[in-house]
């Protein structure tokens, strides 16, 4: 077919300027944290620590994860990690948005299933916790937004991360929830 050839360069091209902007992004947050760090070398004396360092977190047909994970230690550490998705198909970059259909509510069945595990792996394990039915009612996870990190995995599952100390205590470390497909199969694209 004769439409093939423009729409692969398209495609093509998309995924260079994609490719090159989340670059450019990691640069950015790998330049900031080592600004970030030779100040505090000055500043303190004793152990300091820096990791950045970034994996391909799932490849499938239509997506490509890549996971950047950070931590910086002063004495307790603190890690928290970037996801960036590309669709392969469009070579564009995928906001949570672009996997469902236009004008879906994505965010209240998202939200709503995160609860539930949230509730379930709490009363499973007495070491779990999350802010869930604190008492300091402004910590208790409500709701995802737009802005919330996800990744599709190689089961075509929504994953939504959360990092150190947004939704838990420090001590439960970065989490992720993976949302099963029935809660969103009416809804995704």
């Amino acid at each position: 077919k004769p439409n093939e050839e423009p729409e692969n360069s398209e495609v093509k091209d998309n995924l260079e300027r994609s490719t090159a902007e989340i670059n450019a992004e990691i640069q950015k947050i790998t330049d900031e944290l080592v600004a970030d760090f030779e100040t505090h070398l000055e500043d303190e004396m004793g152990y300091q620590d820096i990791v950045v360092k970034s994996e391909v977190l799932t490849t499938t047909q239509d997506y490509f994860t890549l996971k950047l994970f950070c931590y910086q230690g002063t004495g307790s550490g603190v890690q928290w990690n970037y996801f960036y998705t590309i669709d392969l198909n469009t070579g564009e970059r995928l906001q949570l948005k672009d996997i469902f259909k236009e004008g879906t509510d994505y965010i209240t069945p998202i939200s709503e299933n995160i609860k539930e595990q949230m509730q379930a792996q709490m009363t499973a394990d007495d070491n779990v916790y999350y802010w869930l039915n604190d008492e300091f009612e402004e910590w208790n996870f409500k709701t995802i937004t737009d802005e919330t990190s996800f990744y599709v995995n190689e089961k075509d599952n929504v994953v939504i991360c959360f990092n150190e100390g947004e939704v838990a205590p420090m001590y439960m470390g970065a989490v992720e929830f993976e949302i099963p497909a029935d809660v969103l199969s009416d809804i995704r694209k």
